[in-house]
């Protein structure tokens, strides 16, 4: 069964889409228990004007149609930049067993940097994280994305990281 290091590079060919498509430079990926890719998603919410359209939203949305289930107990997701409130929220209503992201969001993480929703005691499930997975190359697609938007817009946008 491939590793962590091979996951995340398949949600980095998520996140180069999202590039090429004008989007914040995000990408997911869900693993079954047998190391079998279930969906496959990148940043969206620009294209569709959907606030909802993170790769992690659609990663999970296109998981649960596949399985027919709204619980995806036991896989794990892979993600190149760490979930925000909405997305953690996501994670921890659909029984996800475990979350690898590349880099930290000190701006909206909820996972370790702003939040640690995924251990909160007061939930009734939590779920095990692991972070700084191919971190910098996640963290150059970002950086990348956002000088350039700051460059083409004299600032009009922010780097999350």
């Amino acid at each position: 069964m491939a590793g962590d290091h091979y996951y995340m590079g398949e949600a980095l060919y998520q996140a180069r889409l999202s590039l090429d498509a004008g989007e914040v430079p995000v990408g997911a990926i869900l693993v079954g228990e047998d190391g079998k890719i279930l969906a496959h998603a990148h940043n969206f919410p620009i294209s569709l004007q959907d606030p909802t359209a993170h790769a992690e939203i659609l990663a999970l949305r296109q998981a649960a149609e596949i399985l027919g289930n709204y619980r995806l107990s036991g896989t794990t997701l892979y993600v190149t930049m760490e979930p925000c409130l909405m997305c953690t929220g996501a994670l921890i209503y659909a029984r996800i067993k475990r979350l690898v992201f590349g880099c930290p969001d000190p701006k909206a993480g909820a996972c370790v940097s702003l939040y640690r929703i995924p251990s909160d005691p007061r939930l009734n499930h939590r779920l095990e994280v692991t972070d700084g997975v191919r971190e910098a190359e996640c963290r150059e697609l970002l950086q990348r994305f956002f000088q350039e938007k700051r460059k083409n817009n004299q600032g009009a946008f922010a780097a999350p990281i």
